[in-house]
This record gives structure tokens, sequence and C-alpha cells, in this order.
């Protein structure tokens, strides 16, 4: 029962990341503005995250490395701020 709502709330993450990064892509679309590319990147980055965090087994030595998928979306999010906010002045 754990295990299915487990996973149920990964595929909405997953879900919620895909929605975000497309909202993003669109506003990139509209503007041209490299922040929202990044941050569209970054979302895909968190939904490539979400996935890979639930099909790899909690006890497989190497899903320590899954998680530099999601330091590299926060990453580029930060990276997209200071960007926006050097741009600025």
């Amino acid at each position: 029962m754990i295990e299915h709502l487990r996973d149920l709330l990964y595929g909405a993450l997953t879900m919620a990341s895909i929605v975000a990064s497309l909202a993003f892509l669109r506003f990139w679309r509209e503007s041209r503005d490299r922040f929202f590319v990044m941050f569209a990147a970054a979302f895909a980055l968190l939904a490539v995250n979400w996935v890979a965090v639930a099909f790899v087994p909690a006890d497989y030595e190497a899903r320590a490395l899954v998680y530099l998928v999601r330091l590299s979306a926060f990453l580029i999010i930060i990276g997209a701020i200071v960007d926006k906010n050097r741009a600025s002045q």
C-alpha cells in the first residue's frame, strides 16, 4: 500500500515538473528571455530526477548519483537568478 502511494506521489511530482517546464518554455517563446529557458531546463531535470528516484531501488548503491541530477537543477535555478539580477544592473 505504501509503495503504491509512493509511486503515485513520484508520478505527481514528475507531472508537476513537466507542466512547470512547459509553462516556462511558453514564457520563453513569448519573451525570448533566457531566464525562462533556464528554468524550463531545471524543471525538466527535476522531472528526470523524480522518474529516476521512482525506478532506482532504495538499497541500490549508486542511488546517490540520482541526486546529482537534482543538484544540477538547483544550480541551474540559482544561476538563472544570478544571471537575471546581473543583467538588470
